[in-house]
């Protein structure tokens, strides 16, 4: 079984909530009994990359199709900020946030659980450079933070650090990354970890070297071990022959890649930023959200590409 669903499309229009101009990147998590998607997003009339949110009804199994976006309480055509930028501007502001990732995991310094959606951001451009941050939720609201927890330290990551992908594991905040920049076809898949998410971080190792064009590797605890999807992209003018997505297993999240399974492919060009997860009623059911692009059909001037968010539903590989 494999069926491929689109969930929001800027060129269908996003219903009821008419300001916004266009959605990208997601990020999904369950939290308290309901199933959450937060994306990125600009609304007409601004440039500004804000940060919205999507989710399923209360009590309902993960699902590719009936997420609603969660519209602003004073005006129901626009939709509700997921967080401001009162304390990140500087270093988000004019550039945005982009790629998020939702994970829970223990804060030493609280000694409490905490929440957090780790973003790129960009203080003056959004195509970088970047450096990678979070909102954290205080028990009513997602927050910014003042500065960024992770920033490019080494020659290779080219002064910009973005794409984040986390999962908390023995007492670890662990981080997947990509340095370099789209526009210069300079990628390279990075690792690092922290015991607090904050600070302390290891030494950034690379884990897929530029040659192998991979933009995310997003993984996740599942059937008794880890997997992970991971994305090939084409960001230059040379054609790739391996782009698209890619699943692989392992028994710990390792950001050794020989430690994990042969990569399968499970998609063919296009796909970028892979979400996995695994519903309830099938332990063998693969959700896996990506971005996409639509064609523009609609002529004159106007781009020729509209950003998607899709999700694939497919069986686990064997």
């Amino acid at each position: 079984m494999e069926t491929c669903t689109r969930i929001f499309d800027a060129g269908s229009g996003y219903g009821s909530i008419r300001s916004l101009r266009t959605m990208v990147d997601c990020t999904v998590a369950k939290r308290e009994g309901r199933w959450w998607m937060y994306t990125c997003g600009v609304e007409h009339g601004s440039s500004e990359i804000h940060m919205f949110s999507a989710s399923l009804p209360l009590g309902a199994p993960l699902s590719a199709s009936g997420w609603q976006l969660t519209h602003d309480d004073q005006d129901p055509s626009r939709p509700a900020l997921l967080a401001g930028k009162t304390r990140s501007f500087a270093w988000d502001g004019r550039g945005g946030r982009h790629c998020p990732s939702y994970v829970k995991g223990w804060d030493p310094a609280k000694k409490a659980w905490a929440e957090r959606i780790y973003y790129a951001g960009a203080a003056q451009n959004f195509m970088g450079p970047y450096a990678i941050g979070y909102l954290e939720w205080d028990g009513v609201q997602w927050v910014d933070q003042s500065a960024p927890s992770f920033t490019a330290n080494e020659y290779w990551e080219r002064g910009s650090v973005y794409e984040p992908n986390l999962i908390y594991h023995e007492g670890k905040w662990k981080l997947w990354y990509v340095a370099g920049a789209n526009q210069d076809d300079y990628l390279v898949q990075g690792y690092s970890e922290s015991v607090d998410g904050r600070t302390g971080w290891t030494a950034h190792q690379v884990v897929f070297a530029p040659e192998e064009k991979v933009f995310d590797f997003c993984v996740c605890a599942a059937n008794g071990g880890y997997e992970a999807v991971l994305a090939r992209v084409n960001v230059g003018k040379t054609e790739l022959p391996m782009t698209g997505l890619w699943w692989c297993e392992a028994q710990e999240p390792s950001p050794k890649i020989s430690e994990w399974s042969e990569p399968v492919r499970i998609t063919g060009p296009g796909p970028w930023k892979p979400v996995l997860r695994y519903g309830e009623s099938d332990p063998q059911e693969m959700f896996v959200f990506h971005d996409n692009m639509t064609p523009n059909t609609a002529g004159g001037t106007a781009i020729p590409f509209h950003f998607a968010i899709d999700c694939l539903e497919m069986d686990r590989p064997r």
